[in-house]
């Protein structure tokens, strides 16, 4: 599957447009995840236990678009996109979404 966030696919003709796919996956903060970050968040410094949360987030989102897509015979995305936001405290969600489109092999 070709990935791109650009609307076209450079060296790659698109034959069909398919339509919109998405992914998304939403994630929760645990106890000791918590724990850490709070106290970076009093020193001061990355808080890497949410950074790493939101890469696999981004990761199981790209990969439920993707999903979407083959079921709808693409064989590239374009025009991709991603979007966080809170869905209540202590949980945050990324959603993934583009366009389905065949390009010529």
């Amino acid at each position: 599957m070709l990935l791109s966030t650009t609307d076209i696919v450079v060296g790659k003709e698109i034959v069909e447009t398919i339509g919109l796919v998405k992914g998304n996956s939403v994630q929760s903060r645990n106890i000791g995840r918590d724990m850490m970050a709070g106290l970076r968040n009093i020193v001061g410094g990355e808080m890497k236990e949410y950074a790493e949360m939101l890469v696999r987030s981004r990761e199981i989102a790209t990969q439920d678009m993707e999903e979407d897509a083959r079921r709808l015979g693409a064989n590239a995305i374009v025009g991709i996109r991603f979007s966080t936001s809170s869905v209540m405290d202590g949980t945050s969600e990324v959603l993934a979404y583009g366009t389905a489109v065949r390009v010529k092999e």
